[in-house]
């Protein structure tokens, strides 16, 4: 990754994570180097006290060999990590929370946009029961509702795909 692209994913991994803590109404531990790796997590305990996690990575970006590599951002939720140490979170945590997971790739002036959203998807899920999410996401994605109910974990929003599917122009 270009120094620019490094100092980016750094500073929206930095707003996004303290505005997802302060919106979960729970604690939420950081852990990690934002400013070296994938590596940064934000983690927080659910009511079954399992620990949940989500994590901003570079799906592609710009660097010295494809300067023209368009900047397109990954968010995984209780995906793609592994295990978590246990020992952050102590003895209440109950270990990973494996029923769900998500990922959304984005534009990177589009991820501040989709916090309420990420939020609110992950509340739903924080009982473990199939709650149908009428929530409209704040940039168009490609993704299968019925009857409220997601049936991919994963989204895109289209000009992120639309970026990726360009790549023959990088």
């Amino acid at each position: 990754m270009t120094p620019e692209a490094i100092r980016t994913i750094s500073d929206l991994r930095r707003k996004f994570y303290s505005l997802f803590a302060s919106a979960m109404k729970t604690p939420v531990i950081l852990a990690g180097n934002s400013q070296t790796g994938d590596s940064y997590v934000a983690s927080w305990l659910d009511d079954r006290q399992q620990l949940n996690y989500v994590r901003i990575q570079a799906h592609t970006a710009p660097d010295h060999l494809i300067p023209g590599r368009p900047f397109i951002l990954r968010m995984s939720m209780n995906k793609g990590i592994g295990i978590m140490p246990r020992a952050i979170w102590g003895s209440e945590c109950q270990g990973l929370n494996r029923d769900w997971h998500f990922e959304l790739t984005v534009l990177p002036e589009e991820i501040l946009d989709f916090l309420p959203w990420i939020v609110s998807f992950v509340k739903t899920h924080n009982h473990n029961t199939p709650t149908a999410w009428t929530q409209e996401p704040p940039h168009p994605c490609d993704f299968k509702l019925v009857s409220g109910l997601l049936l991919s974990d994963q989204a895109w929003t289209r000009k992120a795909w639309q970026l990726q599917s360009a790549r023959v122009a990088w």
